[in-house]
């Protein structure tokens, strides 16, 4: 559905409802499943990246005169932006398979796409990395936000005992 063109693609759904049983009568079951296996691969590094590197950034941001709120803010910036790049290829294939319009019998894994992807556009930003700034924008101030907010809200309530 996201990735119909619009209105005037011949091949494009007309509702939600005809979205999913269009994929249901042409892929089955499994055809909802798309590209879920590169998120999957992708979690556990992505959330180990995350707060890593956003207690390594606050260690960091503490030699520094900020006030809390803001050092956690920015060291959540700095781990949206780190894990932005770790997790930015796990997209690209993901997104890529689930753009394949082909039967889910027919979908290379996601190891095959990546190395298919690598070797006709490269690792750089027409390639695997395709995108980047984009993720690095949303890691970015997504994390900024959450660490930001969480620790200064976190700080402010009542602590029952």
């Amino acid at each position: 559905f996201q990735i119909q063109r619009g209105k005037t693609d011949p091949t494009g759904y007309k509702s939600l409802g005809d979205c999913f049983r269009t994929i249901f009568q042409r892929e089955g079951l499994l055809g909802f499943y798309k590209g879920i296996f590169p998120p999957i691969l992708a979690e556990t590094p992505k959330r180990a990246v995350k707060f890593f590197t956003f207690e390594q950034y606050k260690k960091l941001l503490g030699y520094a005169s900020l006030p809390p709120g803001l050092a956690f803010a920015i060291a959540g910036l700095g781990s949206g932006l780190t894990e932005a790049v770790v997790v930015n290829p796990f997209e690209v294939v993901k997104v890529t398979l689930q753009t394949n319009r082909n039967a889910f019998t027919e979908q290379p894994s996601s190891f095959v796409q990546a190395r298919q992807i690598i070797k006709t556009d490269g690792l750089g930003f027409q390639g695997l990395n395709k995108g980047l700034t984009a993720t690095l924008g949303r890691h970015g101030v997504f994390n900024m936000v959450y660490f930001g907010f969480y620790f200064n809200v976190k700080n402010i309530l009542p602590v029952n005992t």
